[in-house]
This record gives C-alpha cells, sequence and structure tokens, in this order.
C-alpha cells in the first residue's frame, strides 16, 4: 500500500501538510470540511502538491519537515523549484524556512 504526503492551499493562501493512506478520499474529506481541523474553517481547498511515499513512516517525516517551513519555500515546492528550495534552506544558518 502506497502512503501520500499531500498539500491542500486552503481559501486564505495557506498550506496544510498531511499524510494519507488515500489520497482522492483524503482531498475529498478536506474538500467538503468533513475532517475538521485546519483547513474545515479555510475552505475551499485545493490540492497543489502530492508525493507518493514507500511507507507510513517516511510519509510522515515528510509531513513533519514540511510544516515546519514557511510559506515561501512551500511555494517552491509547489512550483518544483528546488534551487529556490536550496536558497531558502542555506539562506537562514540554523533557522528552518
Amino acid at each position: 500500500m502506497a502512503f501520500w504526503i499531500c498539500l491542500p492551499r486552503c481559501a486564505e493562501g495557506s498550506c496544510h501538510a498531511g499524510p494519507t493512506g488515500d489520497l482522492d478520499k483524503r482531498i475529498g474529506e478536506h474538500a467538503t470540511g468533513a475532517c475538521g481541523g485546519y483547513t474545515a474553517t479555510r475552505l475551499p481547498i485545493e490540492r497543489v502538491w502530492s508525493q507518493a511515499c514507500p511507507t507510513r513512516i517516511e510519509a510522515l517525516t515528510v509531513e513533519r519537515q514540511i510544516k515546519g517551513w514557511r510559506r515561501a519555500k512551500k511555494d517552491a515546492l509547489i512550483r518544483g523549484d528546488w534551487g529556490e528550495i536550496s536558497r531558502l534552506e542555506n539562506s537562514k544558518p540554523g533557522k528552518q524556512d
């Protein structure tokens, strides 16, 4: 079974990283507000990025990493701009972006 890390963008522009075993179902739950929590009060949402992970542990590890990033770095991830991700990572020694 594959696991996924997904990044839905909320109506006000924020993104919420989360792992799931069923990507389409989870995005549907976020879209309707059925899962409650952060995204339910910021509808509508759209899936802007997702990545398959071979294990649940890897999905959780990626989630924790992304949740520590500032919006600029998440936006670079969504664009697939690895150069910008690297630049942001190296621009503030000792601080995650």
